[in-house]
Parts: structure tokens; sequence; C-alpha cells
């Protein structure tokens, strides 16, 4: 079997690479361009992978405001000529979205579905939609993985991107006091678990789209409260409003996901999102 990792040292390619099975390629950005027509056959053919498993994405929700274009072009056509290669060859394609599909029903307080009806708010969320319509039509042997808020190591040893934590726990040795929202509800996700759990659902051909993110519901302050807590850093955290933060992009008030479906599936459900954040917590 051979598999091709695209964003192999991103914070999930980073987990995932050491458990596949099989011959893994890994591919970074300047090895494979996604916006590029003829970046994404050239590469791949020369691979002739089994699997493709795609971890990149443009994920700056506020730019892309500004910028639709790039990340119409990351989040939905780079997607679409994966699926595209992935169907002419039979391989399976393996690709990731977002919670940020949803929000637009204000007052949905229940864990979205996979059969819900999605609702983007913004350019970032509607672009990844449109990524998974894309795969969802052109290639039949597809894994579409909604997840939401990833964390992992790459971000802890500074070799990737940061995340929502590490900011958390430097702000919180810098400042005296911190401001966070609470009025956005979500379940932020180990890559570490999800990619144990992406490696499990290669096992099978249950095919389709799925949602797979800890277990359990928070907002970003009791993410943030909860972080500092374990690291022993005892900085006021102030709860407030998403129009006190004013971000550009609207972020969905509630986007908490149904896992149902991925636990029925490998046969259990990813840990509890406490239970996720004090394992990061403790690793190097």
């Amino acid at each position: 079997m051979r598999i091709a990792l695209i964003g192999s040292a991103g914070q999930l390619g980073s987990d995932l690479l050491p458990l596949l099975p099989g011959e893994v390629i890994a591919l970074r950005h300047h090895d494979i361009e996604l916006g590029d027509d003829t970046s994404v056959p050239q590469v791949l053919d020369d691979i002739a992978p089994d699997i493709v498993i795609n971890t990149a994405a443009y994920n700056l929700v506020d730019k892309a405001e500004d910028d639709p274009q790039a990340a119409w072009q990351i989040n939905t056509l780079g997607p679409r000529r994966l699926a595209k290669f992935c169907a002419q060859r039979d391989c399976v394609l393996v690709h990731f979205s977002t919670d940020y599909v949803f929000g637009l029903d204000r007052q949905c307080l229940s864990p979205y579905r996979e059969d819900d009806a999605p609702g983007p708010l913004g350019s970032y969320g509607l672009s990844k939609l449109g990524g998974e319509y894309a795969v969802r039509s052109l290639c039949p042997k597809h894994f579409v993985i909604r997840t939401c808020g990833l964390y992992g190591q790459a971000a802890r040893r500074g070799t990737g991107k940061g995340n929502f934590i590490e900011t958390m726990l430097r702000l919180g040795r810098e400042r005296p006091e911190l401001r966070v929202v609470s009025d956005q509800v979500c379940t932020p996700t180990s890559t570490a678990d999800l990619a144990t759990a992406v490696c499990e659902l290669l096992q099978t051909t249950e095919y389709g789209l799925y949602h797979a993110t800890n277990s359990g519901q928070m907002s970003w302050h009791e993410l943030a409260s909860e972080a500092l807590k374990l690291s022993g850093i005892s900085t006021p955290i102030v709860p407030i409003t998403t129009e006190q933060f004013g971000a550009k992009a609207a972020r969905p008030r509630f986007s908490v996901l149904n896992c149902d479906r991925i636990a029925r599936v490998i046969g259990r459900p990813l840990p509890d999102w406490r239970d996720a954040l004090a394992r990061y917590l403790r690793s190097n």
C-alpha cells in the first residue's frame, strides 16, 4: 500500500505520519501545490498512491473575508483536483473539513449530524463546504472528515503552525489578564486522537462523510481556563462576548458535532476533551 500524505509537516500530518500503514510518501507545500492544475496529477502520478490523504488547507479565517479567492483555490479547487485524480485512478481520498460549515442556524443547540443542512457564516466555511461537495460528488472512494480546532505536537515543538492552546499559554505567561470568548461552543480536538481514529477508519471501506472530534463540548473560555489551570498558570481569564472580541469573520456560536457515526464504525468514541488536553499538556 502506498499513501500520499499531503500537508505532512502540519499538526495533523505530523501525527498521522508515524501511524499510517504501508509506504507513506510525505508531501509538504513545496512538493505539491493544490492551487495549480498541473501540480496535482504530475506529483501524484509519479507516486501512484492507493490512498491520498489531504490535511492541507487555507485556514486564515479572517483573511479569507478579504481574499476569498485564496481560500477558494486551496479549500475548494484543491480538493476538486484531488478528487478528479483519485476517481480516475480508483484511489481512496481522505479529506478534512470543519465545523465552520455550520453556524447559520442560530437556534441550534444540539450537536450537528452529518445529514444536517450546512450553513456557513463566512468565506472560509463556504470554501471548505465547496471542497466537501467536490470530493463527495467526484470521488466514489472518499472519507470526508469534519473536525474542529485542531491542536497537536507540531505546534508544541515549534515545527508547525501555532494553535489556540499554545497561544493561551504564551499570553498567560506574558500578560496580567486574558480576555477570551465565552459564547462560542464547540469541541477543539487533539490531532493525536484524530490521527488514531482516521487510521482505524482506513481499515474499513465505510466511505462517506464523518464528524470526528474529541467527546464533550466547551467554550473557548472554558478551554483556556482548563489549559492554564493544568499548566499551573494563575493568570485571570475574563469571559467576553463574540461582539467584544470583534473578529472580522463571523464564527459559529454553536458548532458541536455529533460523532456517533465514526464511533459506530471504529467501535469507540474519541476520548473526552479534558483527557485529550491533559495528555497534550503532559507531552514534550
